[in-house]
């Protein structure tokens, strides 16, 4: 369901005709003297039609006595009036400029000329003369005149303007010179139609319990204030993207029945100062007067960031946005049934005045579901997907350990488009193993490898197979390919199949070797290293210095945690980073993590070097084939010393990263 528009209703509604606009009395006064203006200077602009003529012609009609009155307008301009209308020759319409061909001209009977310096006095006596009327105007600059009209048109034009949009304004936006501004922007969804329920959320069992509380407040509050009892006046939602946080605000809000406004935390901030606050006093009135009612704020670490961090040392708009905020939680009296709810996924930055109870009280983490999750998930977004007999929805939950719900929905909808590419009736699993590679391992590039650099790149993801294969501990491989995908030449996928929170230190030390098995892997066949291992490199520099500073996995340091402060989460590491231990500490750590990465690549060396004719063996078929499968992989090496076993169902795997787990990936890979 959308939240664009309300659930359910097929049928369209008959929209209403807007009201057309009425102009009050001030607008047709504004009208009517622009009208009046307009005329005027189009009345200024009009007279007799004349023609322009050469004063020797002038002078030829006032020979041939055809001149029958003049008017002196100005020193060296006269207007006139011909007794007859006189015929001239002048250039054909049709001709260019180098043809002599010409048409008599009828001229009007009106005229005006330019005199010639020095003509006044002979030239009113020759006037005089031949009988001619002679009138005289008085010179007047009217400049001033236009200017004015000009100016006041202008004055008048811009004040209808002004006028139209105050007014549209004011009946639009609530008034005030800031009123647009001022007003909350959360969207308000009525529950009519088909509302989201904790039926349509797959998984998060434990969360939905959590919040069931809240929808039994909504829907009986009575029953709380019957016994003192006091239910949590804003729940925080915490979790990594897509996990499904906003899908279980409108789920609560469709379980309670009650009106859901959503709002995200960006909007509240806007370039003038106060008007974050002022949305925020408009948005809890709303919500206070539609109660029982429920408040979404997502992505709340927009404006709840921890105060106080900022370079400029003083108030901010986002810090009395803030401030704000914490006024209106405090402000809810017991009667008042307004649930906030928000949904932040950097939890660690918000401000230790939003957090504690009395505003958030009750903090749900919201994190990647489990194996059972998975599989309700991926039952979920199948329900309009026709699929194959062959495809096995136990199999596909398991091998997408880590993925959120938004990811196993996008890989649904890549198998679907994938099928439908191919012009099958059904989503078949091999559409889905496509969909799951095009999602883990980036979508294929146009570069095909060829000479040295396949080879080069095969006996990189060789190293990473074979320790992967042999290094116990180590997740089960599932596809070895040299096809270049995404922004990497070649890849190596462990597929892990079952949930994990923890991982020893001897699993760690497993991972390093394998991590740093291409690199070995080449330095062994080539006998010098490439740029190829630098995404690597990174994973198990970053991988030891966590299991040296974080996790005290280091006999020299003993079990002391060096972390550096979080603080100050707006200013950069560059401006600000406060080390809560000592150089001579930091230049222990650097040892330490420096001796772990120099085990772990000597280790591989070792077992490289063993193992020398398998990793040959193996590097060829993958150059020769592209893309080697587990069982592909089995027929050349053997079994795997990590086989799943079939009587239990178990490997061992590594969990996505949080503040207790390591931070793995799915898979290595050679970089571009």
């Amino acid at each position: 369901m959308s939240l664009d528009k309300p659930p359910g209703g097929d049928s369209p509604q008959p929209e209403k005709a807007p009201a057309r606009p009425r102009l009050n009395s001030t607008g047709v006064w504004l009208i009517l003297v622009m009208a009046v203006l307009l005329g005027f200077l189009w009345v200024s602009n009009q007279g007799p039609a004349r023609d322009e003529i050469t004063y020797s012609f002038f002078r030829q009609q006032l020979d041939e006595g055809n001149i029958a009155d003049v008017e002196f307008v100005s020193g060296d301009q006269i207007y006139g009036e011909f007794k007859k209308a006189p015929t001239v020759r002048a250039p054909a319409p049709d001709s260019d400029a180098d043809s002599k061909k010409t048409v008599e001209k009828q001229l009007n009977d009106n005229f005006s000329v330019v005199l010639i310096p020095l003509v006044g006095e002979e030239l009113e006596k020759e006037l005089r003369a031949k009988n001619v009327k002679i009138k005289a105007q008085r010179v007047t600059d009217s400049s001033f005149v236009l200017l004015a009209v000009y100016m006041v048109g202008t004055i008048l034009v811009f004040a209808f303007i002004w006028m139209m949009f105050r007014r549209a304004r004011d009946q639009f936006m609530g008034g005030g010179i800031l009123g647009g501004f001022s007003k909350s922007p959360a969207k308000r969804y009525e529950i009519d139609g088909k509302p989201v329920t904790f039926a349509d959320v797959a998984g998060l069992e434990s969360v939905k319990h959590d919040l069931e509380e809240v929808v039994e407040f909504l829907k009986n509050p009575e029953k709380f204030q019957r016994l003192g009892g006091r239910v949590p006046k804003g729940v925080l939602l915490m979790g990594p993207p897509g996990t499904g946080k906003t899908l279980l605000a409108r789920a609560v809000a469709g379980e309670a029945g009650v009106p859901f406004f959503s709002i995200s935390g960006s909007e509240f901030i806007q370039m003038f100062v106060g008007v974050g606050a002022s949305r925020v006093r408009d948005m809890f009135k709303t919500a206070k007067e539609a109660s029982p009612s429920i408040l979404f704020i997502d992505e709340i670490d927009a404006v709840g960031r921890v105060r106080g961090a900022g370079l400029g040392g003083g108030p901010d708009e986002r810090e009395q946005t803030l401030n704000q905020i914490l006024s209106e939680m405090d402000g809810f009296s017991q009667t008042e049934s307004v649930i906030v709810l928000a949904a932040t996924n950097r939890p660690d930055v918000l401000d230790p005045a939003l957090l504690r109870p009395g505003r958030f009280d009750r903090h749900i983490t919201v994190d990647r579901p489990n194996h059972k999750g998975r599989l309700a998930i991926f039952k979920v977004h199948v329900r309009d997907v026709p699929l194959a007999d062959n495809v096995d929805l136990e199999r596909l939950a398991g091998g997408t350990v880590g993925l959120t719900g938004a990811d196993i929905r996008n890989l649904v909808n890549e198998a679907a488009l994938w099928a439908t590419r191919k012009g099958k009736d059904h989503v078949e699993m091999s559409d889905f193993e496509h969909a799951r590679d095009r999602v883990l391992m980036g979508p294929k590039r146009e570069e095909v490898l060829s000479g040295k650099e396949k080879r080069l790149t095969a006996i990189h993801e060789s190293g990473h197979a074979l320790l992967a294969w042999i290094v116990p501990g180590a997740d089960r491989v599932h596809k070895v390919t040299i096809i270049p995908r995404g922004r990497s030449l070649g890849v190596t996928q462990l597929l892990p199949e079952e949930d994990r929170l923890n991982i020893n230190e001897s699993e760690l030390h497993g991972r390093l070797c394998f991590v740093l098995g291409g690199r070995a892997a080449e330095k062994i066949v080539f006998e010098q290293y490439s740029a190829g291992a630098e995404n690597d490199l990174a994973q198990a520099t970053n991988l030891a210095r966590r299991m040296v500073t974080a996790w005290g996995m280091s006999e020299r340091l003993g079990p002391v945690a060096y972390r550096t402060s979080e603080e100050h989460p707006f200013l950069g590491k560059e401006i600000y980073e406060h080390r809560e231990f000592s150089e001579h500490s930091a230049r222990l750590i650097d040892e330490e993590v420096a001796r772990i990465l120099h085990a772990a690549s000597d280790r591989a060396h070792k077992l490289l070097t063993e193992h020398r004719a398998e990793l040959e063996k193996l590097a060829d078929a993958l150059e020769e084939h592209e893309v080697l499968d587990e069982k592909e992989i089995e027929e050349i090496l053997g079994p795997s010393i990590n086989k799943r076993a079939e009587s239990n169902g178990r490997a061992i795997e590594v969990a996505p990263s949080d503040s207790t787990s390591p931070d793995v990936t799915p898979a290595e890979s050679r970089d571009a």
